[in-house]
């Protein structure tokens, strides 16, 4: 074998091929990404050097137990300083052990001091806050991390386009999740927003209507068959119930039928109906109850669907 064949079949554990990097400016050559810069094989034009690694500062080969990893956390959009903060500890180290008095007074003083240097301006401790209340509304709905990311982006898009002058900053962030939970099609009503929010519901309405209008949000419209399961669930209605109100809403749905009614209190009438079809009993302040309307409402939407499609 030839010393030009082994160089060939040698395998460089820095360079790998970037089949996104395109051609060379220069003479349209074959391009070559490495840990240290991007250049052509042809003419030898380094295009571009010195790039950031966002990865480990070294690989490891053992268990996770023994990972020598230093990286710290991901950056996340909950935090106002993207969890680039570093949390001061109290009374123990590293290995657990209880520190000494002089030592804990010490630590005592460099949180202080990390308080007041938290912020730089007005502007990120309004932002901090927010993203707390954010936060905190998600965790009592029990949202997904990647809802309570997106609602802390729609509140950082709704500060930076000074959305936030005039209002409060606890209608804004609870405007942020329910504008959220719009956009991704989740069962949750504005009604479970305002238990949790720290603000007036005509504040939370107008904070989102201003939300909705400025930052034109792709809000679909809220379906009833979508409450169908959360409102079965509640109760505790056998399946073939919530079959059979799925059926009901969805066909309503197609026939325009539900064009301008209340979802949930639809999504109420759907069950009741089926209940009724199926012989299994619920009554109707039952499902008033779950879904927030009133009899009343759930009486009219079933004689509705009685009349077109029982």
């Amino acid at each position: 074998m030839a010393i030009s064949d082994i160089y060939e079949t040698t395998f460089d554990e820095d360079v790998q091929d970037d089949e996104q990097a395109g051609q060379c400016p220069e003479c349209d050559g074959h391009v070559r990404t490495n840990t240290v810069e991007t250049v052509c094989d042809d003419c030898g034009l380094v295009i571009d050097e010195q790039p950031i690694d966002r990865g480990p500062e070294w690989r490891d080969y053992g268990d996770a137990e023994s990972n020598p990893e230093r990286t710290g956390a991901p950056l996340t959009p909950a935090r106002h300083d993207r969890g680039l903060s570093t949390t001061v500890g109290r009374n123990t180290d590293a290995n657990g052990n209880t520190l000494s008095g002089d030592k804990r007074r010490q630590l005592h003083r460099l949180r202080r001091e990390q308080r007041r240097g938290r912020w730089r301006s007005k502007w990120e401790q309004n932002l901090a806050h927010g993203l707390g209340e954010v936060r905190r509304i998600a965790s009592c709905l029990e949202l997904g991390d990647g809802v309570r990311n997106q609602a802390c982006q729609l509140f950082r898009s709704a500060q930076e386009e000074d959305l936030l002058r005039g209002r409060s900053i606890d209608s804004m962030a609870a405007a942020s999740v329910y504008g959220t939970i719009r956009c991704n099609g989740l069962t949750w009503t504005v009604d479970d927003i305002e238990e949790y929010a720290r603000c007036e519901f005509s504040s939370l309405r107008n904070a989102y209507k201003v939300l909705n209008r400025e930052l034109n949000l792709p809000t679909p419209p809220m379906r009833p068959a979508a409450f169908v399961g959360r409102f079965a669930s509640a109760l505790e209605l056998p399946d073939r119930v919530r079959r059979q109100a799925e059926q009901f809403a969805e066909t309503s749905e197609r026939d325009g039928a539900v064009t301008g009614v209340q979802p949930t209190g639809f999504a109420a009438a759907c069950l009741y109906t089926a209940a009724q079809e199926t012989g299994c009993y619920v009554t109707q302040t039952d499902l008033a109850e779950v879904a927030d309307t009133t009899p009343v409402t759930i009486r009219t939407h079933h004689n509705t669907l009685l009349n077109q499609y029982c």
